[in-house]
């Protein structure tokens, strides 16, 4: 069984809408989304003993999400990661993005869908949030109506991401979260270890692009 409730989280300066937080809770799991930039603020998981960790970093309030942060928990896009000096070609016709991460553009570009409100619909499972970025949203063409959903199946947390485009232009969204497994507030990461499943890996430059060797 899945609940969901709603409340208000904060107001945006100069009157610009009101950014609402969305409780998702089952038995195993609690996550908690705000409707700017479909931020996941919190997630509450249960250890081997059964004791309930916050295990993504965040704040407490919108006054943090507002100011200079590393993407916490947020959905970045158009396009996630860098674009190589902010500039790529589509059917022929070259486009130039804000350099926001020298010498690239990252996540979107200065205001990406990081730094924008959506609009939330509330699921028995879980939330949708949507919204349209309008054609030449930072330097991207055509019009994109973009659609996240996050929901509680069992002890998994999904996050379905669907986008429909007017013009061909490039699209890769990703959720941003930071996560200390050992819960938040705990001092550091040094000793987590990860193990990724692959038989190969994509290199990249100084500037963290791809160097496709």
């Amino acid at each position: 069984m899945v609940s969901v409730a709603r409340a208000v989280f904060g107001e945006l300066p100069s009157g610009a809408g009101t950014v609402e937080r969305f409780q998702l809770r089952s038995d195993q799991l609690r996550v908690d989304i705000i409707s700017w930039g479909c931020t996941v603020t919190a997630l509450e998981v249960k250890d081997r003993q059964g004791r309930a960790s916050d295990v993504v970093l965040g704040f407490d309030g919108l006054e943090g999400y507002l100011q200079k942060q590393p993407y916490f928990g947020a959905v970045v896009g158009r396009v996630a990661n860098r674009i190589a000096k902010g500039a790529f070609k589509v059917d022929g016709k070259e486009y130039h993005l804000a350099i926001n991460k020298e010498p690239n553009s990252l996540h979107g570009g200065v205001r990406g869908f990081d730094k924008v409100l959506w609009t939330p619909r509330v699921l028995s499972n879980g939330v949708e949030f949507s919204r349209v970025s309008p054609d030449g949203e930072e330097g991207y063409p055509g019009e994109l109506k973009v659609w996240v959903t996050y929901t509680l199946e069992g002890s998994e947390l999904v996050i379905n991401y669907r986008a429909q485009t007017s013009r061909a232009t490039p699209v890769n969204l990703t959720n941003h979260s930071y996560f200390n497994l050992a819960g938040q507030g705990s001092p550091n990461i040094y000793d987590h270890e990860i193990t990724i499943d692959a038989d190969t890996f994509l290199p990249v430059d100084e500037t963290l692009i791809p160097t496709g060797w």
